[in-house]
């Protein structure tokens, strides 16, 4: 999957009901060729980061979805084990391309992003339903994060984690 093929599945997990978070980490996860079911409990786990952060308007839950496709690939998962040589490189390079892609919202929050007051009922009925301005801007950080992410996975597949 390329990063440009990777940018529209998102979107369009996105479109279908996914969180922010779900559909960057599910396109991650397909890239490196993950699929099973530990793969979608860790989808359903990321289902609290949408609305940014719990419903809280804070960090878009793009950052976290993709961190955790790259956690998932390049973290220890044991405590005495080490983390694969690339993760902190590659993790700094998705929050930078975060920070990139979000800067012409003024952060890298979803209130800056979605405008939407996630607790205010009507204002999520209208994000949902309505195509427009805010959920446009949603799909485009989605898109462009998912890309990002693909850039970053390139090369690197499930046994580049070398868990010690």
């Amino acid at each position: 999957m390329t990063p440009e093929d990777m940018a529209l599945k998102a979107q369009k997990l996105f479109n279908e009901g996914f969180h922010c978070s779900q559909a960057i980490f599910a396109v991650g996860a397909e890239k490196i060729g993950l699929t099973d079911e530990g793969t979608q409990l860790i989808i359903a786990s990321l289902a609290p980061l949408g609305g940014g952060l719990g419903s809280s308007g804070d960090v878009c839950g793009s950052l976290p979805g993709a961190l955790a496709a790259i956690g998932v690939l390049t973290g220890k998962k044991a405590p005495s084990a080490r983390d694969h040589r690339d993760m902190w490189r590659l993790s700094s390079r998705m929050v930078k391309a975060f920070h990139e892609i979000t800067a012409c919202y003024g952060g890298i929050h979803c209130r800056d992003i979605a405008r939407v007051e996630w607790r205010d009922r009507e204002q999520v009925k209208a994000f949902r339903s309505d195509p427009s301005d805010p959920r446009r801007e949603c799909l485009k950080v989605i898109g462009e994060t998912a890309q990002a992410l693909g850039v970053i996975l390139e090369g690197l597949t499930p046994e580049d984690n070398r868990t010690r």
